[in-house]
């Protein structure tokens, strides 16, 4: 999901060799710049690449990678074809279901993303009621904690761990971290038993 500026460090760290889409939560740019970096599977995948997002979003895309989009684009960049998302309904990606999960990053709506027990949020300050039942009892919840000091546009620590509580996934994973949060074991030390922070190259199996 996204592709941040460190993309190609992320695919090469996790030795990923194949990607079928890419979900966009939304359109800031750390969140966005790594797509050139698709290229390799382009090549690789011999197919354009499925980028899935609102159209705000899609928009962003075509206007900051618009060399990808011209009639006649240079050999070598990257080949993508957007998606736009009804933020409303589920959709399919290869034969998986995806249900997006609307949020709200300072007054800007944004996405995240369940796919069979994981739900995903990043960059929310707050979560919608109708959200909030999509991502209950979920089996894993990756959701943003920024820092515990009040923040404009992402939870705090203390937001995040309340609605950890509110739709009691069996296991939370707190990202989107700063180190204003504190020293990770310090942090961890003070968690509930089913909530960790998340941490770069982490797996989860659901």
């Amino acid at each position: 999901m996204d592709t941040g500026p460190d993309l190609r460090q992320q695919m090469l760290r996790s030795r990923t060799t194949h990607v079928d889409a890419v979900l966009f939560t939304h359109a800031h740019s750390d969140h966005l710049v790594g797509l050139d970096d698709v290229r390799p599977f382009n090549f690789m995948q011999r197919r354009h690449m499925p980028l899935y997002g609102s159209a705000n979003t899609l928009g962003a895309i075509r206007r900051m990678f618009a060399y990808a989009f011209d009639m006649e684009p240079y050999p070598g960049a990257p080949m993508l074809e957007t998606i736009e998302l009804d933020v409303t309904k589920p959709f399919e990606v290869n034969g998986t279901e995806v249900i997006p999960l609307p949020v709200i990053h300072a007054g800007m709506p944004t996405i995240g993303f369940r796919v069979g027990g994981l739900s995903y949020i990043t960059d929310a300050k707050s979560v919608p009621e109708q959200t909030r039942e999509l991502i209950k009892h979920s089996d894993v919840l990756v959701l943003n904690a920024l820092r515990t000091e009040s923040h404009h546009s992402h939870m705090t620590l203390d937001e995040a761990l309340a609605l950890v509580a509110a739709v009691q996934p069996k296991q939370a994973y707190f990202t989107h971290i700063s180190h204003q949060l504190g020293l990770h074991e310090e942090v961890s030390r003070g968690l509930p038993p089913n909530v960790a922070l998340a941490y770069d190259g982490l797996r989860v199996e659901v």
